[in-house]
């Protein structure tokens, strides 16, 4: 269903208590709220702000992935095609045209339908749409700019920017792009124990494009001796799956965090989501960011999510086969320093904006 505007019935979410502030604000007046963002980390992002909706209408736009997914089995859910100028930059102008072309009436549609009071997005491309149709027919719209961005701003910022009633960073460098906007660096180093963990190494490339050069990588080092350790790898939909080592194109994401919480070593992609995750779970984790020269990615922002991590101390950075060798042997003899995204900062001024917009609807 892929593409398809398509909604799931709602089941209710008691895992998180509600933030005081959204419950506060929702006793004014109930909002419709569209949580929009693109797959992989911009909606994992996303979910960091669900609790701040609470007592009001939530439903979600994005990308159908195996995340999105297991959204739509608790919240309502609409699913967009992928669409991103990057495409374009990767050599495949037409397929970004028609995704775009589809995407827009697509967006239109749910937005039209669903008449939401007020959109907060972390981007990216494939919710362009839905903000744009989403201001054009009054509602509020919340701009939150990717943690994956740390000296510059993302396109989808730059495009949708002067569409937003909000602006919100997570880096004080980009202070100078949008100097009024309020700042919440999320990123805190915790003290919990590290859980025990089994002799596994998970290789994940990201829930959007396969990731064949780390795959490989992967799997040459498996094959020379250097990993021992058990090989579980995500290979993303037609990515290269080698004879011998368990491969999935996408797990849910409930499978995904069970894993995490086994393995002792996570090789990935610069995805901040899956670096975030892998980190909060006391993995050793390198990363191999994508890069644009190999068509692997539609720009080399990971080179800079992944330098911004590995000057924390918290992950190693691997180009070649030969440095993740290096990094994994590197990791062995050392602990890993567990990290995570603390949101609460950024929630409690959501939920404010919401408390007062409630109360002025």
């Amino acid at each position: 269903m892929t593409g398809t505007p398509s909604a799931r019935a709602a089941r209710p979410d008691s895992a998180v208590p509600p933030d005081p502030a959204a419950i506060a604000g929702a006793s004014a007046r109930r909002l419709r709220i569209c949580l929009a963002a693109s797959g992989g980390g911009h909606v994992r992002q996303l979910l960091d702000l669900e609790t701040a909706c609470a007592g009001h209408e939530v439903f979600f736009v994005s990308e159908e992935t195996g995340l999105s997914r297991s959204i739509s089995e608790r919240c309502r859910t609409f699913f967009v095609d992928h669409a991103a100028l990057g495409q374009a930059r990767l050599g495949a102008p037409w397929r970004m045209v028609m995704a775009s072309i589809r995407n827009f009436f697509q967006s239109a549609r749910i937005v039209l339908r669903e008449r939401p009071d007020v959109v907060i997005s972390t981007g990216a491309g494939s919710v362009f749409f839905t903000v744009l149709w989403a201001r054009l027919s009054g509602a509020r719209i919340v701009i939150v700019e990717s943690f994956a961005r740390f000296d510059s701003l993302s396109m989808f910022a730059r495009l949708a920017g002067p569409l937003a009633h909000e602006k919100v960073l997570q880096s004080a460098a980009l202070s100078r792009f949008w100097p009024r906007a309020p700042v919440f660096d999320p990123m805190v180093t915790l003290d919990a124990a590290r859980p025990p963990k089994q002799p596994l190494l998970f290789a994940t490339v990201g829930a959007t494009l396969p990731f064949d050069r780390l795959v490989a990588s992967v799997d040459q080092l498996r094959r020379d001796g250097v990993i021992t350790e058990r090989v579980l790898v995500q290979t993303g939909e037609g990515g290269l799956k080698p004879a011998g080592v368990e491969c999935h194109e996408t797990l849910p994401f409930d499978r995904i965090l069970a894993t995490l919480d086994e393995a002792d070593i996570v090789v990935c992609h610069g995805g901040t989501g899956s670096l975030i995750t892998a980190l909060r779970a006391g993995c050793r984790v390198v990363a191999m960011p994508r890069l644009f020269r190999n068509a692997e990615h539609y720009d080399d922002h990971q080179e800079e999510v992944t330098g911004a991590f590995a000057a924390r101390g918290l992950i190693s950075v691997a180009h070649t086969t030969e440095e993740l060798s290096a990094a994994i042997v590197d990791w062995r003899e050392r602990l890993p320093r567990m990290a995570t995204s603390d949101p609460a900062a950024l929630r409690s001024h959501v939920s404010r904006l919401l408390a007062q917009w409630a109360g002025d609807v």
